[in-house]
C-alpha cells in the first residue's frame, strides 16, 4: 500500500470558524480528490454540510471540480459563499 499524501487544507469563512485556524495539513490516501477533503470537514463538522454544494474548491490557486485529484504537496482551498458588505 502507498504511503498518505499531505496536503495543505486552506480554511476560510465558516469553515475557519468550524476548526479554529485558518490552514491545516491532512493526509489522504493515494488518488484522493478535492471532494473527499470537502467531505473530511463535513464529515469532522457537520453543521457545515449546508455549504456542501456550495463550496467552491481551489486546487493550487484554480479553480476545480470536486472530482479532481490532489497530489503531496498540494495547496486545496475551501471557500463558501461570501456575503460582502
Amino acid at each position: 500500500m502507498a504511503d498518505p499524501i499531505t496536503v495543505t487544507v486552506k480554511l476560510f469563512a465558516i469553515y475557519q470558524e468550524a476548526y479554529g485556524l485558518p490552514e491545516a495539513q491532512w493526509q489522504f490516501p493515494v488518488g484522493a480528490t478535492v471532494g473527499d477533503v470537502r467531505d473530511r470537514a463535513l464529515t469532522e463538522h457537520p453543521k457545515l454540510e449546508p455549504w456542501r454544494d456550495r463550496t467552491r474548491l481551489g486546487l493550487n490557486l484554480q479553480f476545480v471540480a470536486d472530482s479532481t485529484p490532489i497530489q503531496e504537496g498540494d495547496e486545496v482551498v475551501l471557500i463558501p459563499p461570501v456575503s460582502g458588505g
